[in-house]
């Protein structure tokens, strides 16, 4: 992949301040099949700078302006739709057909799903004498799981780019090449520069570097409870705001009138849906008597 050893920032492929690089792993075969680079500190600053200085203007333009880049963005990625499902079947070790469908499917669902929103949605409105405005926050620092790698980052970056926002985007370190591919979208999109940089890296230097950011504003976080404690903590110093979706296990609630057998077969099939790699499986069964 042409550019697994750069970050995007500011508008560019860049060359990383470190040397450091990774290999990435194909699960079915444990074997690698790329490398990517891994950034520090000073590649987060960089980053953090670039979003800062593209917020003001950015922050600005019209619901139009950012309707008309959403929609951009939707037409790049189909035509790069097939490359991705590709890229995630081989980080993430799906099935190709899985990939295509569910994986790319979810991430195609969300871009449209964002478009209509952004459309729709009303960004003052009248309480009574009270007029609320809804204003972009600043930088945001986004960091997404390796489960569903695109699919989390269209669910963080099109609103913050709907909101007028600015961001740093930091995948997992287990499957950064459909982050870099989308990367890759959003440049021939025609992004703004600074708006949206991309750096990778562990969590524990570029995640950690991110939520302690004084110019962040605030951070989406997706992935473990004890990494979210500590995004939350590191945080907390500068009094950012913090989204987070952390690990979970949805129950499957059956209700007096329920089919049990009905539920409880189907229930089995979906605790195993994505290899049970994902937070909505129907791990918990109650029952009411």
């Amino acid at each position: 992949m042409a550019n697994s050893l750069s970050f995007f920032i500011d508008g560019d492929w860049v060359t990383p301040s470190s040397l450091q690089t990774s290999p990435i792993y194909d699960p079915s075969s444990e074997s690698p099949f790329a490398e990517v680079a891994f950034g520090n500190t000073v590649d987060v600053d960089r980053a953090v700078r670039a979003a800062a200085a593209a917020f003001p203007q950015y922050s600005l333009t019209t619901r139009q302006e950012r309707l008309e880049l959403l929609e951009r963005i939707l037409v790049c990625f189909n035509e790069r739709a097939e490359e991705m499902a590709q890229i995630i079947s081989r980080e993430l070790g799906a099935p190709l057909e899985f990939a295509r469908d569910v994986q790319v499917g979810s991430a195609h669902a969300q871009l449209l799903q964002h478009i209509e929103t952004l459309r729709a949605f009303d960004f003052e409105t009248q309480s009574g004498t009270t007029r609320i405005v809804r204003e972009a926050i600043g930088v945001v620092a986004l960091i997404t799981p390796w489960n569903w790698p695109i699919n989390q980052i269209v669910c963080k970056v099109l609103p913050a780019l709907a909101a007028g926002c600015t961001m740093v985007l930091k995948p997992s370190e287990e499957t950064p090449l459909s982050a870099i591919l989308f990367a890759e979208i959003l440049q021939a999109a025609g992004v703004p520069r600074g708006v949206f940089n991309l750096v990778n890296g562990e969590g524990v230097e570029v995640g950690a570097a991110l939520a302690r950011h004084p110019l962040v504003d605030m951070v989406s976080f997706t992935g473990s409870t004890r990494a979210g404690i500590a995004v939350a903590k590191l945080a907390a110093d500068s009094v950012k705001r913090v989204c987070q979706e952390l690990g979970g296990k949805s129950a499957n609630i059956l209700l007096p009138d329920a089919d049990v057998f009905h539920a409880a077969r189907r229930g089995a099939e979906l605790c195993f849906f994505a290899q049970s790699q994902t937070t909505h499986v129907l791990l918990r069964a109650h029952a009411t008597t």
